[in-house]
């Protein structure tokens, strides 16, 4: 039984100690020595003591006890441990030969009841600290998911500041390498970056063979990344390259995203491959309208590989619709 949930004595708990300390202890002076036991300052009892003293009749065994415990409960938390020690006291209780004969079953039955209204307030504590801990937690959680959600924006609104300044630079192998970094940071915001830009060497010493710009892995499966900034359409000759190295690679599925549009003979040739391997075609106006509006990455690139997949369309445009 836990009494660390009492803080004060409520009016039943007091009168049922009331009635139940005088039963137990068998003599006026029993009754002082109680409470000293369970570490009551004397100067709370003095005049109590004095009084027992110089004329035992003049006071009752229940007026002592019940003068005592509404001092200690009037003092707050200063004798919080002091009623917490006179509980412990009372609960376990085992040995009621102390009792006078005639007060035995009934002080076995006061302190009974102190035990059963002790179990049900630490009940309802414990029902009252669980419901404080699990409204601390949701506001915990809120607040945390407040912060997650301010940070995304901060680190959106970075990595859009960084995109449109990419339109000023008129160095364009410059830019197309800050590209690859800024649309990184998109992917790693949407929480889905996998690996950046990285090179493969050949394996008979001839340096370079493949450069790859990044690499994603969404609901499982993996997509090779190539970032595209041409002033004109991309052709057959832009895209064959990843067509390539996905079909070199297995189950990998690929995405490019250019800043120009496709040819209509680029978009066929990723159609026709969809019958092999998952291709998508992005334009960088898309991931603009994208974190102009703050949304997520993943489902919209989740939209444009369901297209891919269900309807053979490399070039589904889910954002035209929205704006």
């Amino acid at each position: 039984m836990s009494l660390n949930t009492i803080f004060q004595f409520t009016p039943d708990l007091l009168n049922l100690q009331i009635n139940a300390i005088p039963r137990i202890c068998r003599s006026k002076n029993d009754v002082l020595t109680f409470f000293k036991g369970a570490g009551v300052n004397s100067s709370l009892m003095s005049d109590l003591t004095l009084q027992v003293k110089k004329d035992r009749d003049s006071i009752s065994k229940y007026k002592i006890t019940r003068t005592i415990l509404t001092r200690l409960n009037e003092r707050g938390d200063e004798t919080l441990r002091e009623r917490r020690e006179i509980l412990k006291r009372i609960t376990e209780l085992e040995d009621f030969s102390s009792c006078w004969p005639k007060d035995e079953w009934e002080a076995k039955g006061f302190v009974a009841e102190i035990r059963r209204v002790i179990e049900i307030k630490d009940s309802i504590t414990r029902i009252n600290q669980e419901h404080e801990a699990e409204k601390k937690r949701r506001i915990t959680e809120q607040q945390s998911k407040r912060e997650e959600i301010e940070q995304r924006r901060t680190k959106l609104a970075t990595v859009r500041k960084d995109l449109s300044a990419l339109f000023g630079e008129t160095n364009h192998q410059k830019r197309g390498k800050q590209l690859e970094s800024v649309l990184n940071n998109l992917f790693k915001v949407g929480g889905i970056l996998v690996r950046e830009a990285f090179t493969l060497n050949g394996s008979s010493g001839e340096g370079i063979v493949e450069q790859i710009d990044g690499a994603v892995e969404i609901d499982g499966d993996l997509y090779l990344v190539e970032m595209k900034w041409w002033n004109k359409p991309l052709g057959v000759n832009e895209v064959s390259p990843h067509l390539v190295r996905l079909f070199n690679r297995g189950q990998t599925g690929g995405i490019i995203i250019s800043a120009s549009d496709y040819t209509e003979p680029a978009i066929i040739q990723c159609k026709d491959a969809l019958h092999s391997k998952i291709i998508v075609l992005c334009k960088l106006e898309e991931m603009v309208l994208l974190l102009e509006k703050e949304m997520e990455l993943r489902p919209f690139l989740k939209l444009k590989i369901n297209a891919a997949k269900m309807d053979m369309n490399p070039m589904y445009e889910p954002l035209r619709y929205t704006r």
